[in-house]
């Protein structure tokens, strides 16, 4: 039934600028058929859950199989690849770590593009490359499905809790349907634009986190040798200008904050991987734009050098361990010297 009201939409969308608003009234009475949802990392499995915690019956996978199990024992359905999934659900979400992740789960040889129906809607989560959004959603456009991007903001702990921000690239006739899946798992679901748009806003947003973290973490490794107690400086810090997100919710000292990962030697989070790879995407787009970046450059450097140094897997937090641990090799040359 919800494939054959999305289909019609495909039909009788050219004869009248009005008929928007009939798919949306049929989308909503489809509204508890089955979604999809590809990828159940750090990310995807929380938001999974939000679905069927809302009453979504969920039809997933992921490609580390284990991954798969909590969802399957909450009551999930876990198939064994992408297009299993577009077979039996004509709403999919993704959450993948990359833009070559994106492109193998989308139209690989058992990608969703493999087996999708008609009408259906893709919204994908990943933060890529916005001109991989584009392609993506050229290549549904073929199959007759709409494809919209809505990376998130937020971390592990908003998608556990539901809070997450939701940035949106698509068709605005679509956004209506997007927004009734995405305020399942997320506080703020905001409209950017045209597909990409979304992709674009994600960016930004890193660069920034990524520029604040690395200074939270700079004047809170500062204090601590001026012989200030951290948590006494972080409060400053969050009552004076100096407040971020970095310092406030998400502070990369150990024992400032409970419930953050530099509470747990800095594993689960945000990954210094993903946040090297978010950067580049960054710089790629700042010099195809010709936009200066200087201090995105130089955030990008030190997360790539992290990432060599073996902070690969931790959360991009550790950047404090790691201007900790560069901050005793210099004192060990000076003294050998």
């Amino acid at each position: 039934m919800a494939a054959v009201l999305r289909g019609s939409r495909f039909l009788v969308g050219r004869c009248s600028k009005h008929v928007d608003f009939a798919f949306v009234s049929a989308r909503s009475m489809a509204s508890k058929t089955p979604v999809g949802f590809v990828g159940l990392g750090n990310m995807g499995n929380p938001m999974a859950k939000n679905l069927l915690n809302h009453g979504y019956p969920v039809i997933a996978t992921d490609v580390f199989p284990e991954s798969c199990k909590e969802l399957q024992e909450l009551g999930a359905q876990i198939v064994d690849n992408p297009g299993e999934v577009a077979d039996k659900a004509d709403r999919i979400i993704t959450m993948l770590p990359s833009s070559p992740n994106v492109i193998d789960v989308y139209t690989g040889p058992n990608g969703i593009l493999k087996k999708i129906k008609k009408g259906s809607l893709l919204i994908d989560s990943s933060t890529i490359d916005p001109s991989v959004s584009k392609e993506m959603a050229a290549a549904a456009e073929k199959m007759g499905a709409v494809f919209m991007d809505a990376p998130v903001s937020g971390g592990v702990g908003a998608a556990s809790s539901g809070k997450l921000t939701f940035m949106v690239g698509g068709a605005e006739a679509e956004f209506t349907a997007a927004k009734e899946l995405l305020t399942c798992m997320g506080a703020n679901v905001v409209y950017c634009g045209q597909v990409g748009t979304g992709q674009a806003a994600k960016i930004c947003n890193n660069m920034l986190l990524a520029i604040g973290m690395i200074g939270t973490s700079e004047t809170m490794n500062l204090g601590i040798r001026l012989g200030l107690d951290p948590k006494l400086l972080a409060k400053i810090l969050n009552m004076s200008s100096g407040r971020c997100w970095s310092s406030d919710t998400y502070n990369p000292v150990p024992g400032v904050m409970e419930g953050v990962p530099s509470g747990n030697n800095y594993q689960g989070g945000f990954g210094t991987q993903l946040m090297a790879k978010d950067l580049g995407l960054a710089q790629n787009t700042a010099t195809n734009t010709k936009t200066p970046v200087p201090l995105g450059s130089l955030a990008h450097q030190m997360y790539r050098m992290m990432c060599a140094r073996g902070y690969a897997n931790k959360d991009f937090s550790s950047v404090f361990q790691f201007l900790q641990e560069e901050e005793g090799e210099e004192e060990g040359q000076g003294q050998g010297q």
